[in-house]
Order: structure tokens, then C-alpha cells, then sequence
């Protein structure tokens, strides 16, 4: 593997669940849903505040002289008619799709000095919006129905006409706009409601008299911030924390026992195993998650296939040797004696040595095509199928036996026809070089999608102290005949590549075995 950095399994954890918990927090910032509650609470104040001042100011204008000039009619739909009982104005504000206009523009000089009546009523709604003041922080101006400024600490006798939510209010329409706040000063402290924000909510509020636009209450105020309010709640904030601290820290505590943990111990146990330690091959002590449990079972058992293989292996190799080493060395004895001694032998002792060589020549060509057989018996090509009518019907012609079918002989078992002769042609050869004279195939349905069959014979059959190791490689009762002992060995691996098996059962006569393989 490439030599380069890469972050450990906790760190990657502990990455995902810091951004995890962060969210809430990420959200408030860069989404400004929060901003976005402030905004709207601010304008349902103003929106409130502005109501109960366009009331007051509507019932001035009704006492007072009946010649004062009014302004435009209510519009169609906010009711025009004056009996209208409800009139809701929602807070329609949002930081997100509302453009934030650029600071108010300053107060222009009147083309006429206001009604002197409106005067009044301005200086009236002035003192009462001042003393409101002190508790809303509310900015505030009143205007005449031509947008003259008649109360107000400042701009009084200008107009804001030309202001737009101002136009909008003189034609009868609520209006409510977000503009840039440049601050005075230095920023004020945290403690300082409101100062601190950069925004500034403008509520133009028309009041009516009947049917028409008598004025207009123009309001303002800063809204509170999101630090502001995080800091007026700071105790409340950091118990969230705390809590949202804590559940992570639960969360990385069951991460760590369920992967972290488990990982790093298979991961100890693939070091040790590396080394040979057998001992490692063990369940873990925790396992997590049934996928981690799934994957160290599955690891476990390929090391202990792995073990298995090279004991295999290991066992075979001084099988191989030792079978090879018998004959090489009766072939190697008789050349020299060949050699040594061939004018004083007679003719009689050497074609008698000459045999053996034959002989054992012979035997090391069948161990040498007995071993290429268990190599492919090992590693066999799987899939094809055949029928076991077809292999029945070769074994009486090649081995010399009369063979009898009984069952459901003409089923398809998922074996090729090549290795399905193998697997009998040896059961048959084991059953003739034991003295058998017939061979009984029975063919039967055993467990679900397998076919069980059973081949008897008449022979010699097999004594209770050989039965544990006939499956041996290399093992067998015939070697000074020629036997390898590796037959039955690679009968076995054959069926269990093929998802089968054999096996060794009782008999009264001779030898049977019980084979089991799918059917196809």
C-alpha cells in the first residue's frame, strides 16, 4: 500500500460527530433563521405600537375642525367602506429575501407649512409616543397626510414624502422595509440590547378617519442580534451545550465499542497471527455490530483454513517424499548393482533387477498422475452436470465388474462428466484391487437439492482399525501391489469442491460408501 497519511477510524468519528454537533450553531449563523425570528418579532411590535398610535391619531383628527384637509381614500382592499370591523396587518419581513435598503434618506424642506390643527395633534401624539418611548426604544415621527413631519424629536416641518414606504402609507398601504443602520459610535458592549445590530426595521403605519388617510405613524428600531440574545440566555445556552456535549460524548462512547474497539482487536489479532501464534484464532472479546462480527468470524476462519493448508500441505510434502523415496531408491540400488556387478550376474538376476527397475518406474508414473489428480481433485473446474446413467454405464466397461443400477439412476447430478468418472472409476478400481467381483449403485433423493448414492461391493471390505484413516492421503494396505493410497483422497476433495461428501458405513459384505451431491 502507498505510503501516505491517512486520518485513523476515532478521528474520523470524532470529525463527524464535532460537525454534527455543530449544526444547530452553524445553522443560526449561516442560514440566519434565528435573525430572521428577531426581525419579525421587532416588526409585530412596531406593528403594535403603530396601531394603537394611528388610533389615538384617528380620533384627534375627528375632533378636531371639520375643514382640515384629509389625504387619499382607503384602498379597495383594505375595506373601503368605514364600517370594516378588522383590518390584520401580518409582519411580512425576511432577511433572506427582503433587500436591505440602504439608509433612510434625510428629511427634505416642506413646499408648505402644515396645517396648524395637525400641528396640534402632532405636539399631542409626540409626548405620548415620548413617554412610550423610554420602554419600546422606539423611534418615531408623525406625519400629515402630505407627509410633513408634525411630531418627532427631530425634522419636524420637513417632509419624508419621497421616503418610499412613507409614499406607500400616504396612498392608504402598510409598509414595512429593512434598512442599513451605520452606528454612531464604537460597538456597544454585549449588554446593550440592541445597539450592537447592523439592520434597522422601518413600520409605516397610515391612520384613517372614515375612509381616508389622515396620517401616517412612521416608526423604527433596531432589532436585537443573534449574539445579544444568545448572551441574554447564556445560562440557557450553555446547558443546550452541555446537553448536546454530553450526547456526543454518549454517541462516540457506543461508536468506540461498537467499531473502534472491535477493529482495533482484529486488527491485533492479524498482527499476531502474522507471527503464527495459533492461539490468536479465537473469537473477539467484543464484536460490536453483527457486520463486525460477521467479518472477524469470516477473518478467523480464513486464517484457520490458511493454518489447515499449510498443515495440509506440510503433511503432504513428507507423504510425497516418502513414497518418492522408496522406489527412487530401489531403481537407484538395482543400476548400480547393474553397473557394478553386470559381467558376474547372471542373466536370470539381472532381467530380475531390470523388472524391479520397471517396477518401480511404473509405480512412480502412477504416484506422479495419482498426485496431478489430487492437485486437480483440489482445485477442480466446478459447474456442468451430467447424467449418472452415463457414468454407471462406463464403470462395468473400464473396471472389469458387474455393475447393477437401482434408483433414480438417470438423474443429473452438477458435476462435469469428467470428474464424475473420476470420483467413481476410483471407488470401482479401490472395490476390484479388493477382490470384488460386482458393484451395486444405488441412487436415492437425500437432504433438499442433494442426491445421496450408495456403491457396495463383495470384497475384501475394510477392518475396523483401517476405517478412521482410508481418506489419509497416502495410506493404504496395497503398497507392495502398487497401491498409492491417495484414491479415496481424492475422491473426497472432488465431492467437497462440488459441495458434497463421502463416507465409510457399516456392511455386512464388503465395502459401501454413501456419497451426497447436488442435484443439478
Amino acid at each position: 500500500m502507498k505510503a501516505k497519511w491517512r486520518p485513523p477510524l476515532g478521528l474520523v468519528i470524532f470529525a463527524v460527530l464535532s460537525a454534527v454537533a455543530a449544526l444547530p450553531l452553524v445553522g443560526l449563523f449561516l442560514f440566519r433563521l434565528y435573525d430572521n425570528q428577531l426581525i419579525r418579532q421587532t416588526e409585530h411590535e412596531l406593528i403594535a405600537q403603530g396601531a394603537t398610535l394611528s388610533a389615538v391619531f384617528a380620533s384627534e383628527v375627528a375632533g378636531a375642525a371639520p375643514t382640515l384637509t384629509l389625504g387619499a381614500l382607503r384602498p379597495i382592499e383594505l375595506g373601503g367602506h368605514p364600517d370594516e370591523p378588522y383590518h390584520p396587518v401580518a409582519a411580512t419581513l425576511n432577511l433572506a429575501h427582503d433587500g436591505l435598503l440602504p439608509p433612510r434618506p434625510e428629511a427634505i424642506p416642506a413646499t408648505a407649512p402644515p396645517d396648524p390643527e395637525f400641528v396640534k395633534i402632532g405636539i399631542r401624539l409626540s409626548d405620548l409616543a415620548a413617554q412610550a418611548q423610554k420602554v419600546t426604544l422606539t423611534g418615531f415621527r408623525i406625519l400629515d397626510p402630505r407627509g410633513i413631519v408634525i411630531g418627532g424629536r427631530e425634522e419636524v416641518g420637513r417632509s419624508l414624502a419621497d421616503v418610499d414606504e412613507v409614499a406607500a402609507a400616504l396612498a392608504g398601504h402598510y409598509k414595512s422595509v429593512l434598512r442599513q443602520r451605520i452606528p454612531d459610535g464604537p460597538e456597544p458592549a454585549l449588554s446593550s440590547i440592541s445597539r450592537g445590530a447592523h439592520v434597522r426595521v422601518f413600520v409605516a403605519m397610515p391612520a384613517f378617519a372614515g375612509n381616508r388617510v389622515v396620517g401616517v405613524v412612521y416608526l423604527s428600531r433596531t432589532p436585537n442580534n443573534i449574539v445579544e440574545s444568545l448572551y441574554a440566555e447564556r445560562r440557557n445556552v450553555l446547558l443546550a451545550a452541555l446537553a448536546v456535549l454530553l450526547v456526543t460524548m454518549g454517541i462516540g462512547f457506543v461508536f468506540l465499542r461498537a467499531l473502534t474497539r472491535p477493529i482495533h482487536e482484529l486488527m491485533r489479532r492479524t498482527e499476531e497471527i502474522q507471527q503464527g501464534d495459533r492461539d490468536a484464532i479465537r473469537p473477539l472479546v467484543h464484536h460490536g455490530t453483527r457486520e463486525i462480527a460477521r467479518l472477524s468470524e469470516s477473518f478467523l476462519d480464513m486464517a484457520r483454513s490458511l493454518f489447515d493448508r499449510s498443515d495440509y500441505i506440510a503433511t503432504f510434502t513428507a507423504h510425497v517424499s516418502h513414497e518418492l523415496k522408496s522406489p527412487l531408491t530401489s531403481i537407484q540400488g538395482a543400476a548400480e548393482l547393474l553397473r557394478d556387478d553386470a559381467g558376474q550376474m547372471s542373466e536370470p538376476e539381472r532381467r530380475r533387477f531390470l523388472g524391479n527397475i520397471i517396477d518401480d518406474a511404473a509405480r512412480l508414473a502412477t504416484l506422479v498422475r495419482r498426485l496431478r489428480e489430487l492437485a486437480k481433485a483440489d482445485n477442480p473446474q466446478l459447474g456442468g452436470k451430467t447424467s449418472l446413467g452415463t457414468i454407471i454405464a462406463k464403470l462395468g466397461a473400464s473396471a472389469g465388474l458387474a455393475i447393477e443400477a437401482a434408483g433414480e439412476s438417470d438423474t443429473d447430478i452438477a458435476m462435469s462428466e469428467e470428474n464424475a468418472t473420476i470420483v467413481f472409476s476410483h471407488l470401482a478400481d479401490n472395490a476390484a484391487q479388493h477382490g470384488a467381483s460386482w458393484l451395486r449403485v444405488t441412487v436415492e433423493r437425500g437432504a433438499p437439492e442433494l442426491m445421496r448414492i450408495t456403491v457396495a461391493d463383495d470384497g475384501t471390505g475394510i477392518s475396523e482399525g483401517n476405517r478412521s484413516r482410508i481418506f489419509d492421503p497416502h495410506f493404504t494396505t496395497r503398497r507392495e501391489s502398487g497401491g498409492t493410497g491417495m484414491g479415496l483422497a481424492i475422491v473426497q476433495s472432488l465431492l467437497r469442491a462440488h459441495g458434497g461428501g463421502v463416507r465409510l458405513v457399516s456392511a455386512d459384505e464388503g465395502g459401501t460408501f454413501e456419497i451426497s451431491i447436488p442435484r443439478a
